[in-house]
């Protein structure tokens, strides 16, 4: 009885691991197809909250693709990988801050259609993403710090469109570049919540 008891635990984990790869490979792909999207038109828009947007989308691409990686070793390595995220999220955090340094010295108003157009496609993207993720958010750290960083999409897109509203209502590059800011203290601080767990789970394996 207690092998059956072992045998059906075990495989009801592998059924899991299973589940968790065909969910971060989904992902996996809408951030890459989004990374392209968004990096292009926010280089042709001139938007800092695009571009950075789209640093996200390639971090968090980079992220699904360590969380695959580790998903059938020790809670160490899910740790190790979780830490790697958390130091992604930081080093976004200041690319986002150094575009906004040099945004304000251009000052150039970026195209406020392209950044709705491509802000709603990207809010559309991520809300698929948290869907598929929510599920599995509180499996392990591997798997709830996928979760933060697909939030942290939907809070990223929601910025860009109240950016472009901005934008174009009173024709200034400020918005943008608040709103680039804002990002750049929701990176910072989910890093540290991430490096902080992830250090943690690492010292107690």
């Amino acid at each position: 009885m207690g092998d059956n008891c072992c045998q059906n635990k075990g495989c009801e984990l592998t059924k899991l691991k299973k589940q968790q790869a065909k969910v971060l490979w989904a992902v996996l792909f809408i951030n890459l197809c989004m990374f392209v999207i968004e990096f292009g038109s926010g280089l042709r828009a001139g938007s800092l909250s695009l571009t950075g947007d789209s640093l996200d989308m390639l971090g968090d691409a980079l992220v699904y693709a360590s969380s695959l990686y580790v998903i059938n070793k020790g809670n160490k390595a899910q740790a190790g990988s979780a830490f790697l995220k958390g130091i992604i999220m930081l080093l976004f955090a200041i690319a986002v801050f150094a575009k906004a340094t040099y945004q304000l010295f251009v000052g150039a108003v970026p195209a406020a259609t392209i950044m709705s157009v491509v802000g709603v496609v990207a809010l559309l993207a991520n809300l698929v993403c948290l869907l598929l993720l929510t599920r599995h958010r509180n499996d392990n750290i591997n798997m709830s710090s996928v979760w933060l960083c697909s939030r942290n999409d939907i809070i990223a897109n929601t910025s860009v469109l109240l950016a472009a509203g901005l934008v174009f209502l009173t024709q200034s590059v400020l918005p943008d570049l608040v709103v680039g800011l804002f990002l750049t203290v929701v990176f910072a601080q989910s890093a540290g919540k991430v490096l902080t767990q992830s250090w943690r789970a690492m010292q107690q394996a």
